[in-house]
C-alpha cells in the first residue's frame, strides 16, 4: 500500500492531487469507519449512495482564500463526497460566503447542485471521515502529506487562510512551514478572530509572499447552536480574510 508521503509529492497539479488522494487507504480505523458509515446509515439517507472514500479539497485550484476545516462528517461530506456538504456545517458556512459574495449559492446539498466557490478553496487536514469526530494524532499526521502537497501547489495565488478551530489550527500550521512559509517559535495560540502574518522562510522561491492565517470558530453545531459562533461573526472573518487576498465581497 503507497503512503500519502510517498504518492502526494509527485501530484502536479491539484487536479492530479485529488485523483490520487480518492484513492488513498493508508489509515486503516478511517477505513473501516468511513465505510461502515455507509452501511450503516442514517434512515433519512437510507437511498443515498455513500461516497465512502477520502474527499478532496472543493473550489478551485487558483484560490485566493483557503478555508481549512477538520475532516468530512460520516454523514456530510463521507455520503455526499464534497467537503461541507450534506451537513450543518456546510449549511452555515456556505450560507455565510455567499452572504459576502463568496459563493454562487447559500446551499451545499450534494455534488451536482451547482454550487461555485469564488476565488475561495475549501480543504482539511484529515480527509476521511474519523469516528466521534476525533482523528488521532498518528492520522493527522499520516495525512499531512496531502495537505502539504496542496498548498505547495497554490503557493502562486493564495493569498489568506481560515482555519476553523483548534485542530485545524494545530494541524496547519506544520504543513505550512514544510510549505515554504516561516511559522514562529513558540507557534502562535489559535482564537477567533486572530491573525498571524507568516513570511516566507528563508529557503522559500522569491515570489512567496507573506500569508496572513485567520483563526474561527469552528462551524460545528455545539459552536452554532450555543451562539458561541454567529454568523456575524463567520462573516466577518471571511470578509477579513477575502479582503486580505484581494478579493472583492458584497
Amino acid at each position: 500500500m503507497e503512503l500519502p508521503e510517498d504518492v502526494a509529492p509527485k501530484a502536479r497539479t491539484v487536479a492530479e492531487l485529488d485523483d490520487a488522494l480518492t484513492h488513498c487507504r493508508a489509515c486503516p480505523r478511517l477505513v473501516e469507519w468511513r465505510e461502515e458509515a455507509a452501511r450503516v446509515k442514517r434512515a433519512s439517507f437510507a437511498d443515498w449512495n455513500y461516497w465512502a472514500r477520502p474527499v478532496t479539497g472543493f473550489g478551485p485550484a487558483d484560490a485566493r482564500v483557503l478555508v481549512v476545516g477538520l475532516a468530512p462528517a460520516a454523514h456530510g461530506g463521507n455520503r455526499t463526497g464534497r467537503m461541507f456538504t450534506g451537513d450543518r456545517s456546510g449549511d452555515v458556512l456556505v450560507r455565510a460566503l455567499h452572504d459576502v459574495g463568496l459563493a454562487s449559492q447559500a446551499t451545499s446539498v450534494t455534488r451536482d447542485d451547482g454550487l461555485e466557490l469564488l476565488g475561495v478553496r475549501f480543504t482539511a487536514p484529515v480527509h476521511c471521515a474519523p469516528p466521534a469526530n476525533k482523528p488521532t494524532p498518528q492520522e493527522r499526521d499520516t495525512c499531512r502529506p496531502w495537505l502539504e502537497r496542496e498548498l505547495r501547489l497554490m503557493r502562486p495565488t493564495l493569498g489568506s487562510v481560515v482555519v476553523l478551530g483548534a485542530f485545524g489550527w494545530q494541524a496547519l500550521l506544520p504543513a505550512l512551514a514544510a510549505a515554504g512559509w516561516s511559522v514562529p517559535r513558540p507557534r502562535p495560540v489559535f482564537g477567533h478572530g486572530v491573525r498571524v502574518d507568516l513570511a516566507p522562510a528563508d529557503s522559500a522561491p522569491a515570489a512567496l509572499r507573506t500569508l496572513p492565517v485567520f483563526g474561527c470558530y469552528h462551524v460545528s453545531q455545539q459552536n452554532t447552536f450555543t451562539g458561541r459562533l454567529t454568523p456575524a461573526m463567520l462573516r466577518g472573518v471571511l470578509a477579513e480574510a477575502a479582503h486580505a487576498a484581494g478579493l472583492p465581497t458584497g
